[in-house]
């Protein structure tokens, strides 16, 4: 039997975003932005999505002058992750 995909998580921007989250302690926006070469409008609201499911957590901060958004993997974010990838198995026969 299918499982059914998450569909928060099927949004290619926002699966790269937990992609890149899933193996790194916490990264910031910019480096984000640059690994999924998207546009900072789309990748903040695909942040806020994410937040929102409490699958990430941000912290915005400063520095030096400029302000700083680290983005990190929750607990919960981490559980969808891998029952998003088991559910893709069952589609791929693996």
């Amino acid at each position: 039997m299918m499982k059914e995909l998450n569909p928060l998580l099927h949004s290619q921007l926002r699966l790269a975003v937990m992609s890149i989250l899933m193996n790194v302690d916490e990264a910031d926006f910019v480096y984000l932005k640059e690994k999924t070469e998207s546009t900072a409008g789309n990748l903040s609201v695909q942040l806020d999505k994410l937040s929102t499911a409490g699958y990430i957590s941000i912290e915005k901060g400063m520095s030096g002058k400029r302000p700083r958004t680290i983005c990190s993997i929750t607990p919960e974010g981490r559980e969808a992750f891998e029952e998003y990838v088991d559910a893709l198995k069952t589609y791929l026969n693996l």
